[in-house]
């Protein structure tokens, strides 16, 4: 058993964590949950001992191991995937040595009865049981299987590490963890970089699990299908539910029901005492029982009803013109990386007002249209339109990491702000939870769903008429989600949205556009209606009955030649990705001087900046789905 005492943090005036405490049993599943910033993944690191607590303290057996998958994390260069998936293994090789040196002088001692060799046995059954929790016997069979359960390929275990993107990385620290297997398992958005299949497997992975398993999620599926307890952090305090997440929510809404009625009927009561207290008071004859009276008042145990963070981001969009009927045209377009066919001849018309929801499998080419209608990658053949008066709010998938850390939050406003938006900058951001001296930090110190947050808001700068949102859920909380798609709704131009959020997506949109097969497939309803119409439970479904094996195909008849025209591109992509972002590095030093926005050629500037920054976008894109279809 794993037990947090007392622990208290504070940063500032802030307290992050006020002297919570609970403990962690064996094999329990816990959903770590709470608004983004109230202190989740601090709480985990408090827990794995990477950083102390103003006071209170972890306690947790000695013998027992932990293992913290955080997004923080980086791996050396210079060894294969499965090369570094068995340095897993190292701990198995530590514990047999140290079980051999147990047997070695449990031969040669005597003192049977003695503290020291009973803490001995005590040791070497605490190892010997993890031991085999390792499966130290087949450590290589293991490491294959969670590989691929991870989505890594046969050929992929030979390819060094560095090859792989930041995202195909992490998935690589979590095979060593899961490996490891350790008795208490802190996952801190483990879903974030899987596709479909590979959250299946983690899913039915952990289900099993011999340890504990602590997870940081907002994927309510993810947390319904893995965890059996909740527990909740709420400015500052912790309340804990024997619940997975769906039913956490009804338990959350029954308890604080109960507790403010219970409130509020203690407390006229407690009225009524103090209005008969004040006037016996008045008599002389009575002041005695009003005094007993007022005793029994002090001694009564007040019902608190917990607060709730109910701040929430308002989001309002600024007003538009009105674009033509078309907003956007896609015209027998086709899309190739290297050999790799992603679209091929496909068409679509968007109209004004229309709503649309691209859903699909990973890879089938969802983020790649959509990054070609707004003209941030450009089609092997065919063509895009966008029609008259259109106004693009543009929301990509890894928008919030794209943020300059080594600024603050009101200068990446004004990055991305016209000069009559200016002065209304402090406003916007206040809209959005970023007030007072917040506005002053380095986007380096926010959380995931802050940068979420801060990318949202220069959404919201220029009007927009047409808006198109690529996987805009990621990193924001619960209740965010919520005001998102409540805003989303609000808006009255043309939606484009890219998710695999079920939740997020029903009754949203008008239209369904599945991506199969290269081809696109239209679905007059909403995400709801195409699962229907599929006959199938839930997106993760549809992601898994969509799997294409034309990819599948393309990927195995990969001959010499083609594997060297891949290679190629992606050394091409590679350069250009590198000369991009010299040129962006030198413009944002050149914005970085003080008296940058009263030049002539600023605006220029921003708008080479602008460019720049798009064309890296389109460039990344297509060296990872180049180095994805090398396999």
């Amino acid at each position: 058993m794993l037990s947090a005492a007392n622990i208290f943090i504070k940063y500032g005036d802030r307290t992050l964590l006020d002297r919570v405490s609970f403990t962690i049993g064996e094999k329990e599943r816990i959903g770590l949950v709470g608004r983004n910033g109230a202190g989740k993944s601090t709480l985990l690191k408090v827990i794995a001992g990477n950083i102390r607590p103003d006071d209170g303290n972890i306690q947790r057996p000695t013998a027992s191991t932990l293992g913290f998958l955080h997004q923080d994390m980086s791996i050396p260069k210079g060894k294969t995937v499965m090369e570094e998936a068995m340095t897993a293994f190292d701990e198995t090789k530590r514990i047999e040595k140290r079980l051999a040196e147990i047997h070695k002088e449990l031969e040669v001692r005597t003192d049977y009865e003695s503290d020291a060799y009973m803490d001995l046995l005590t040791e070497m059954s605490d190892l010997d049981h993890h031991f085999h929790l390792l499966d130290g016997v087949n450590t290589q069979g293991e490491a294959e299987k969670i590989l691929k359960g991870l989505g890594f390929k046969q050929s992929d275990f030979t390819r060094l590490t560095d090859e792989f993107s930041g995202g195909w990385q992490m998935r690589i620290e979590l095979a060593k963890m899961l490996l490891q297997r350790p008795d208490f398992l802190l996952l801190d958005e483990p879903t974030n970089h899987l596709d479909i299949e590979s959250i299946i497997w983690l899913e039915e992975f952990l289900q099993n699990y011999e340890g504990s398993v602590v997870v940081i999620s907002h994927d309510k599926t993810f947390l319904d299908n893995v965890t059996k307890r909740t527990i909740e952090i709420e400015l500052g305090k912790v309340y804990d539910y024997k619940a997975n997440y769906s039913k956490y929510v009804e338990l959350r809404a029954e308890r604080r029901e109960k507790m403010s009625a219970a409130a509020n009927n203690q407390q006229k009561v407690i009225d009524q005492m103090e209005k008969t207290i004040s006037r016996f008071m008045a008599k002389a004859n009575k002041t005695t029982m009003a005094q007993s009276m007022q005793k029994k008042l002090d001694k009564i145990d007040r019902i608190e009803v917990d607060e709730v963070d109910t701040s929430t981001m308002n989001i309002h969009w600024p007003d538009c013109p009105r674009s033509g009927v078309i907003v956007a045209e896609v015209k027998d377009l086709s899309k190739s990386y290297g050999s790799l066919n992603v679209l091929n001849h496909v068409d679509l018309t968007l109209e004004r007002g229309q709503r649309v929801a691209f859903v699909g499998q990973n890879g089938m080419g969802k983020t790649t249209l959509a990054k070609m209608i707004v003209n941030h990658l450009q089609p092997t053949s065919g063509e895009v339109k966008i029609g008259h008066n259109v106004h693009i709010g543009y929301y990509a998938q890894n928008q919030a990491e794209e943020l300059n850390p080594k600024i603050t939050l009101l200068e990446t406003m004004e990055n991305h702000s016209p000069p009559e938006m200016r002065t209304k900058l402090r406003n916007v951001l206040g809209s959005f939870l970023f007030s007072g001296e917040d506005q002053d930090k380095k986007v380096s110190v926010l959380s995931g769903g802050e940068r979420a947050r801060l990318a949202m808001a220069c959404l919201l700068l220029r009007p927009i008429n047409f808006l198109v949102l690529d996987e805009p859920t990621n990193h924001l909380d619960m209740l965010s989600k919520e005001v998102l798609k409540a805003a989303i709704n609000e808006f009255e131009g043309t939606l484009l949205v890219v998710s695999h959020d079920r939740d997020f997506m029903a009754e949203m949109t008008t239209t369904t556009v599945e991506f199969r097969d290269k081809k696109l497939h239209t679905y007059l309803g909403d995400v709801n209606y195409f699962l229907e119409k599929r006959k199938l439970d839930n997106m993760r479904d549809v992601e898994l009955a969509t799997k294409s094996s034309t990819v599948v195909a393309q990927q195995k008849a990969l001959n010499n030649d083609e594997r060297k025209a891949m290679q190629r591109t992606i050394a091409t992509a590679e350069k250009k990705v590198e000369q991009l972002e010299a040129k962006i590095s030198d413009i944002e030093s050149r914005m970085a001087l003080s008296d940058f926005y009263q030049r002539p050629d600023s605006q220029k500037v921003l708008d080479e900046y602008a460019k720049l920054k798009a064309e890296l976008d389109g460039a990344m894109m297509e060296w990872m789905e180049a180095q994805e279809a090398l396999g």
